[in-house]
């Protein structure tokens, strides 16, 4: 998708929490949403790796601008399930993709992997779009 998103936002939205966590907006292709963050010592666990919220949060982001953007208005996550599957460190990348898109219900799966390309974590989630179309 050749769109040009305006600096500083995620695909096109402000989203100020996402802007403190360092996550960056890459590219939207064949409708999946790709997201980087490099991870800083305050993302990490006591054990020195990614902590899971900013996993989480990661996830959510890679759920959310996929369903947002296959709809063309805001969403909200009604429910995320997550699976860890190895630490993160270095730098994440993560796409997000809808899997099936209803009126009211938005079906998505996001994954997160390593530079190196071995998964971090992965979710499904239902999302439900909200608010006005941006048209």
């Amino acid at each position: 998708m050749g769109q040009d998103w305006e600096p500083g936002t995620v695909f096109g939205a402000h989203i100020p929490f996402v802007r403190f966590c360092g996550i960056e907006a890459l590219d939207v292709h064949e409708g999946r949403t790709r997201l980087r963050l490099v991870l800083q010592p305050e993302h990490a666990n006591n054990l020195g790796i990614a902590h899971g919220g900013v996993l989480c949060t990661l996830l959510d982001v890679a759920l959310g601008t996929a369903a947002r953007l296959s709809v063309g208005r805001p969403v909200v996550t009604l429910d995320m399930q997550t699976r860890f599957l190895n630490p993160g460190r270095g730098v994440l990348l993560a796409e997000g993709r809808v899997t099936r898109a209803g009126r009211a219900v938005i079906f998505c799966e996001a994954e997160i992997r390593g530079a190196d390309g071995a998964p971090v974590a992965s979710a499904t989630g239902l999302l439900k779009p909200v608010g006005r179309s941006a048209d």
